[in-house]
């Protein structure tokens, strides 16, 4: 399973409505953390962030993809949304 079937397998317990993820490791390539982990873009739509705070969001989503922040993901540029705000 690729790091990116992993995240969204991951992230489905957040029950989102959309998901958008971008790998940019790539354009990476060279850089010092691009051995421990991708570069990746996430754009997340869910009803759980509804009433939170970006901090609070953040925390959900690094909360539901757990482990993966240890070593396959170097890098993590999120937008977390609730379904109100699209």
């Amino acid at each position: 399973m690729s790091v990116a079937q992993a995240i969204r397998e991951r992230l489905a317990a957040l029950e989102p409505e959309s998901l958008a993820l971008e790998d940019e490791s790539a354009a990476h390539a060279g850089h010092e953390g691009a051995r421990g982990g991708g570069h990746f873009r996430l754009t997340i739509v869910s009803p759980r962030f509804t009433g939170k705070a970006r901090v609070e969001r953040h925390r959900l989503v690094y909360g539901a993809l757990g482990p993966l922040m240890q070593r396959e993901i170097h890098a993590l540029a999120i937008e977390a949304l609730a379904p109100d705000e699209i």
